[in-house]
């Protein structure tokens, strides 16, 4: 439906609010890697661990161990612990307080966990403050894409969110990648891990700052019982007074989602079949070992004989090339088809990863001292080939093929139980990565290439196309018609025999 009205002042705060949150956690994802690459950083929390990156190879078990450590694991991998739980009290938040004070409590309990992370002197704080950091990106994670959605006019409502979100996260991690890259260079007073991770603070205090200047979104106000507030912020989010057709259409989709017990009808028997697909996906999103490259690629590429020049040089390479397949995800997926991109994915990224493991068995010993050069070229390259064939798949289409699973009435229930799902395994892949690193060594990513082929397979077999379907057909005809999930479809399935209680 072509719907009128003008760019507003709140559409564009709201849009600049958008990139914030998404920087912020992709800044969070970047940095990382290389804060766990300075010596300042390692000397003073893991000591262990740096005198293991200071020793010449041939005095080392396995350079493959170098980095192996639960506690510096836990650094990257306690960002992801308070996800269930922060995802359920931003539903809960968002439903009772409305969007506005959910990002402002998200954005000051990033920038609390980061004044704890900043200025700690012991690993206990450092591990709390990225605790509570981490439970405020989810919170931003799980508000700004609604509150977006609900501001933007329909006509670019999909595109503007899909673009701004996936766009500024990546965004995020190559700025991250260019500050390491820069403390590493010119900061040498042992604080440079410290700017780096302060840094993450200039997005939030910008989404805690931005609210200040929009409002509520109307279908907030209409899930609260304001009607007539809600009228009177749609106007003024429009700039114009005829917003009837609108305002019915916002109306009528926010009672739909309104359900009385939106947990327990997510359960319900007609949604097995979408949980199970969910859950699937973000199991495969995560097992296709993208987070090895992305959370901790300066400690890989350091292992395997970069410097630390090279490593930081060598992430923001592999970040560029992750930005440019998203966009070419984004701006190419409904022409070429889900399937087919999947499909094709997932043939390049097993090319990539199982040569990586060549370029490791047989160049990389225990005791290597490097690859040299045209080795360094080459591993960089197939990291890319990898890289760039999970953004244009499963890096966006991980997302976005679960929601279009579901009846509308479950959706946002079905939202929260796809990013818990996913929290899940990113923390489990997150705390598992480098250890698997050590004592796997070039098997890890066999691993992960045997991964790639299940889903693949199950890709090939039992993920209809879903390019010929109307958006609003797809949680319906495009899996009923499937040769595989129409057993379990409502309509082909037995009903139920219920017995009656006696005596």
């Amino acid at each position: 439906m072509e719907l009128n009205g003008k760019v507003t002042h709140f559409l564009v705060v709201s849009c600049v609010m958008a990139i914030s949150g998404g920087l912020m956690f992709g800044y969070d994802v970047g940095i990382t890697g290389g804060v766990m690459l300075m010596d300042d950083f390692l000397m003073k929390f893991f000591p262990e661990v740096y005198e293991r990156k200071s020793w010449n190879p041939k005095d080392l078990d396995s350079i493959y161990c170098k980095y192996n450590d639960v506690k510096l694991q836990l650094f990257t991998s306690f960002l992801y612990l308070p996800g269930v739980l922060a995802t359920l009290f931003a539903s809960h938040s968002n439903r009772e307080m409305g969007r506005k004070p959910t990002m402002v409590i998200a954005g000051v309990l990033y920038l609390t966990g980061l004044g704890f992370t900043v200025s700690a002197q012991y690993l206990c704080f450092l591990i709390l403050g990225r605790f509570l950091s981490g439970w405020g990106i989810v919170m931003a994670n799980q508000t700004v894409p609604i509150f977006l959605s609900e501001i933007a006019p329909s006509e670019i409502r999909h595109g503007l969110n899909i673009t701004l979100t996936f766009i500024s996260v990546i965004f995020g991690i190559i700025i991250a990648s260019l500050v390491n890259y820069g403390n590493n260079q010119w900061i040498k007073f042992g604080w440079g891990w410290r700017l780096s991770l302060g840094l993450g603070g200039i997005p939030a205090l910008i989404l805690i700052i931005g609210c200040f200047f929009i409002l509520e979104t109307p279908n907030s106000l209409i899930e609260r019982g304001c009607l007539q507030e809600s009228k009177t912020v749609l106007r003024r989010i429009r700039g114009i007074d005829d917003i009837k057709e609108e305002y019915d259409e916002v109306y009528l989709k926010t009672c739909e989602k309104a359900v009385e017990h939106p947990y327990r009808n997510l359960f319900k028997r007609r949604n097995r079949l979408p949980l199970v697909i969910v859950a699937l996906f973000q199991m495969f999103q995560q097992f296709t070992g993208i987070n090895v490259v992305i959370f901790y690629g300066p400690l890989f590429f350091n292992t395997l004989g970069f410097g630390n020049e090279g490593s930081l040089i060598s992430v923001i390479i592999i970040s560029c090339v992750y930005l440019i397949a998203t966009m070419i995800s984004i701006y190419h997926f409904y022409d070429i088809g889900r399937r087919l991109l999947l499909v094709q994915a997932g043939v390049q990224m097993l090319l990539g990863l199982v040569g990586i493991a060549i370029i490791l068995f047989f160049k990389v010993p225990d005791h290597s001292s490097g690859l040299g050069m045209t080795y360094e070229f080459l591993l960089v390259v197939l990291v890319c080939v990898f890289v760039s064939a999970f953004a244009w798949s499963w890096g966006a289409l991980g997302w976005w093929i679960p929601p279009e699973t579901f009846p509308v009435e479950a959706s946002l229930a079905a939202q929260i139980f796809t990013s818990c799902v996913n929290l899940l395994f990113t923390f489990a892949i997150a705390q598992a990565s480098l250890s698997m690193f050590c004592y796997l060594k070039f098997g890890i990513f066999l691993f992960f290439a045997g991964w790639v082929m299940v889903m693949t397979a199950f890709v090939i077999f039992f993920l209809p196309e879903m390019k010929d379907y109307p958006v609003a057909e797809l949680s319906n005809e495009a899996w009923r018609n499937h040769w595989f999930w129409k057993k379990f479809d409502d309509e082909n399935l037995p009903p139920r025999r219920r017995t009656r209680r006696t005596g």
